[in-house]
């Protein structure tokens, strides 16, 4: 903390309804970011759009499509802040506390893909790590990246 910045900082944050409003927006900003990525840049880049309810369908057995999209959407806009906020930057605090913000969302967004791919598809599924690592996989790491960005700039905005 330096003397121009009096905003104290918590390992965990507090909670209350203004941590659920920014884990809300963070969550539906990085979301439409991936969803951009995801289905409006990535098949110009590798031919087809990335399929995050393909694996979802893949992991839980589903038949239903909206379901899996369903439940993706609720894992990317509520469970995935709720992550970076008490998983992910309460161990960045500890463990590389100067670290910059930039880096501290490429490091929550990459520990999201290697769970998506790794431990969901790989492990969960049994596809071949990280799919092989043909090139979906690494418009699947850009598109994590821009969400771990976006979860960590809007929980840092909402906190200033």
């Amino acid at each position: 903390m330096t003397m121009l910045d009096t905003h104290e900082t918590y390992l965990l944050p507090r909670l209350s309804p203004r941590l659920l409003l920014t884990v809300l927006i963070a969550g539906l900003a990085a979301d439409i970011t991936w969803e951009i990525w995801a289905r409006g840049i990535t098949p110009f880049l590798v031919g087809g759009p990335l399929e995050p309810a393909a694996l979802v369908q893949s992991v839980f057995g589903f038949e239903n499509r909206l379901g899996a999209e369903v439940i993706h959407a609720i894992v990317g806009v509520v469970f995935y802040p709720i992550g970076y906020l008490f998983i992910a930057r309460p161990l960045q605090r500890m463990i590389v506390p100067n670290l910059p913000l930039f880096l501290t969302g490429l490091g929550f967004g990459t520990g999201l893909w290697i769970f998506a791919l790794y431990v969901m598809a790989h492990l969960i599924a049994g596809l071949p790590a990280f799919l092989g690592f043909i090139p979906l996989t690494w418009a699947s790491l850009v598109g994590h990246w821009l969400f771990g960005l976006v979860v960590a700039y809007v929980v840092w905005f909402r906190e200033h």
